[in-house]
């Protein structure tokens, strides 16, 4: 109950306090048993680090965490899908950002799947994600056509600008004597120091 405000209403409803005298069992059967293992050993940890047996079943902790209001637990869930991001899983944690939506993982995965996005959309996973998630797909894709176009515009700039032709052109029209004399107009100057007496 200290860890849970959903978890604390739900031991001292009134239906646990009238069988004080018997073992009341509440029923979490969103969890597997392996994951409800995992779930109680972080409960009663000192709640800074995920277990290795937590690890193992991050992603259905991470959901609830968030089902039963245990932020830490769901921070530190959301930690260790990021550092877990690669092509095989990042359609899966974008789809898992969405319910509840989670901005920050919902970000992290966009973000990689932007960059990768090659190698993402050839695979097999991509294509069951466009049917399931057809808003998510359009999303991404209009992600990607965006960045083509920045793309596209970076070497448009980059064919039409030379600075080594630019230097060339510059040298032809300035004869020595002239170089020199914009270089000592350049330099920066002393300050004129004026006394006054009084």
């Amino acid at each position: 109950g200290s860890r849970s405000e959903v978890l604390k209403k739900m031991l001292e409803s009134d239906e646990v306090k009238t069988l004080s005298n018997q073992v009341e069992t509440v029923i979490l059967s969103e969890m597997k048993q392996e994951e409800l293992v995992a779930f109680v050993e972080f409960m009663y940890s000192d709640g800074s680090l995920l277990s290795e047996k937590v690890k193992q079943h991050v992603r259905s902790l991470y959901l609830v965490a968030d089902q039963y209001e245990i932020l830490h637990l769901r921070d530190l869930c959301r930690d260790e899908l990021i550092s877990s991001l690669n092509s095989l899983n990042a359609l899966e944690l974008l789809e898992l950002a969405q319910t509840p939506f989670d901005k920050v993982l919902n970000d992290a995965a966009f973000n990689f799947i932007k960059m990768n996005l090659s190698t993402i959309v050839s695979s097999d996973e991509f294509k069951l994600f466009v049917t399931n998630n057809p808003k998510l797909a359009v999303d991404i894709m209009n992600a990607s056509l965006s960045r083509a176009n920045v793309d596209e515009e970076v070497v448009h700039v980059n064919e039409n600008f030379n600075v080594d032709e630019e230097v060339v052109h510059v040298n032809d029209n300035v004869n020595v004597d002239e170089e020199v004399a914009v270089r000592k107009s350049t330099r920066p100057r002393k300050p004129n120091r004026k006394y006054f007496d009084y």
